[in-house]
């Protein structure tokens, strides 16, 4: 008993010393940052300042460009994620079957995790630019020309970029939690005489609702990096409707106006902790649920 405590110590000193070189680089770059971001949010100046309470966000919350970019990336959120997630399990439930070239399939549907950004947007800008091939092929038709970015199409064109991104992503997360489920129990219900609709609720969806949880949460996580595409087909101030929150802090950056990006931060990692946590939760209960 002795030498297995020990032994157990051990392994966690040395756990620990493995663990070190990255907590401190995570307090160095993530959490110290933040935590003077969340107390520059409170002052009036950065250098020198005095505190001024909620002052600062309520400044924030006055201001109709972070009202515009809050309303749209919380539109973008609720619209493009379920969207995503019907997509990707739609295409999971296929490629687990014996379809033809299923392995072509999968590995397609993987590519866009590995191309570079650029690339992606030079791909959007060859499809969607004024002389690009969609207008060419309305222009054959005699359809007139559409500026895509400069119009009210544009939220489109960014809710199919997201979805283009990270559908392959969500199809392996798919496809791990649909290869876990055992083949006895879809046995079973087909001696029971259960249809593929009743599979499907009652054994699929059932089984796979843990990786659904997590594949929601990596979903609304990766809504918020879709500025990087945004920004770089549409620049700093896009179309009113893909103007999102990291539009308006790196704007606020840009014009060293730090409180309002320190506030607008702090609300925007407020509001993903409250969905994290309400994600978490629900997953909990789900699992004593089904104990």
């Amino acid at each position: 008993m002795i030498v297995l405590q020990h032994l157990l110590r051990k392994q966690s000193v040395v756990a620990i010393g493995f663990l070190t070189p990255s907590l401190v680089g995570f307090a160095i770059f993530y959490l110290i940052p933040f935590a003077m971001g969340v107390i520059y949010s409170l002052m009036d100046r950065t250098v020198g300042g005095s505190f001024v309470g909620l002052a600062n966000y309520k400044e924030l919350l006055a201001s109709d460009s972070f009202r515009k970019a809050a309303a749209n990336t919380m539109l973008f959120t609720v619209v493009s994620v379920p969207l995503l997630l019907l997509v990707s399990l739609l295409l999971a439930l296929l490629l687990n079957q014996n379809v033809f070239l299923r392995k072509w399939l999968r590995t397609a549907y993987v590519l866009p995790l590995v191309v570079p950004v650029a690339s992606i947007i030079m791909i959007w800008q060859i499809l969607f630019d004024w002389n690009g091939a969609l207008n060419g092929w309305l222009h054959s038709f005699g359809l007139e020309r559409m500026d895509w970015m400069k119009s009210e199409w544009a939220i489109g064109v960014i809710s199919a970029a997201y979805l283009w991104k990270n559908v392959g992503y969500n199809i392996i997360l798919f496809l791990a939690g649909l290869q876990g489920i055992p083949r006895d129990y879809y046995e079973t219900a087909e001696l029971e005489g259960a249809g593929s609709f009743r599979k499907l609720t009652n054994i699929t969806l059932v089984y796979l609702t843990p990786t659904l949880f997590f594949v929601v949460l990596m979903s609304i996580i990766n809504s918020f990096k879709i500025f990087r595409e945004t920004y770089l087909i549409a620049g700093d101030y896009p179309h009113d409707s893909i103007y999102m929150m990291q539009h308006y802090m790196n704007n606020m950056f840009f014009s060293l106006d730090v409180q309002k990006l320190t506030a607008g931060a702090t609300l925007m990692v407020a509001c993903i902790l409250i969905l994290v946590l309400g994600m978490l939760t629900l997953e909990c209960q789900f699992r004593r649920f089904m104990e």
